[in-house]
């Protein structure tokens, strides 16, 4: 599959499965070379600066299985799916998969307004936007012509007449900081909930950001074998 080939997702998926303790952090082992974790919006991937900022997904991870190494993060505001690794071969194994787009990941969102799909049968449609850091509002980021080449996919799922929302699927080609939340707002359709891209009005419609990682699959390293894993929104 190449990364410009739309996501088949011809996987066999299987739901994860919570372990006790961990501060119910939902964590599946895959055999003994890696897992799948399930992070709920508000915790961090990673430790950040700062005493308050010391718990986070990897730390409650390593709190059951020392031996877990992270391989990419989700911003703290998002939820859903993450891999870890249990050694540094696998790390690298699976760092390697990530930066080869060879990892096909599926986000759900929640947008303002109603996000027209252009084809009558619902294809994927395509952002094709740089993005550049936001140097004097940093962390923000912002689309730009001499910005790193980022591309989304995205297509309708839903629009809600009540609260004039669409709920959409995504997947990201590119693995941008903040990729989604800014191409979403850069079509006119900021995520739901979003406190760093969306104006006050549509921060205020929900308590969180409506952002989640719902899939993700992948070729085993070390076997070949197909596997992917799916989450449900809270949303």
């Amino acid at each position: 599959m190449t990364a410009d080939a739309p996501c088949s997702w011809s996987l066999s998926f299987c739901q994860p499965a919570t372990l006790p303790d961990a501060a119910a952090l939902t964590i599946v082992p895959v055999g003994e070379s890696l897992l799948v974790l399930d992070k709920p919006a508000g915790l961090l991937a990673v430790p950040g600066r700062g005493e308050d900022k010391q718990d986070c997904l990897s730390r409650r991870a390593q709190a059951l299985f020392p031996d877990a190494l992270i391989v990419h993060r989700l911003d703290m505001a998002t939820s859903g799916l993450m891999l870890m690794a249990r050694d540094a071969a696998m790390q690298r194994a699976l760092s390697k998969l990530f930066e080869q787009r060879e990892v096909h990941k599926r986000y759900t969102a929640v947008v303002e307004g109603q996000l027209v799909n252009p084809d009558p049968l619902n294809g994927w449609q395509h952002i094709d936007l740089a993005i550049a850091a936001d140097w004097p509002r940093r962390p923000l980021r912002i689309i730009d012509a001499s910005g790193k080449p980022s591309q989304t996919r995205w297509r309708v799922m839903g629009f809600d007449a009540h609260t004039h929302t669409s709920r959409v699927e995504l997947e990201p080609v590119t693995g941008r900081s903040h990729q989604l939340r800014v191409h979403l707002q850069a079509i006119g359709h900021p995520i739901v909930g979003d406190a760093l891209y969306a104006p006050e009005a549509v921060q205020r419609k929900a308590g969180r950001l409506l952002l989640h990682a719902g899939a993700l699959g992948f070729a085993h390293p070390l076997t070949g074998e197909a596997l992917g894993f799916q989450s449900e929104p809270g949303f």
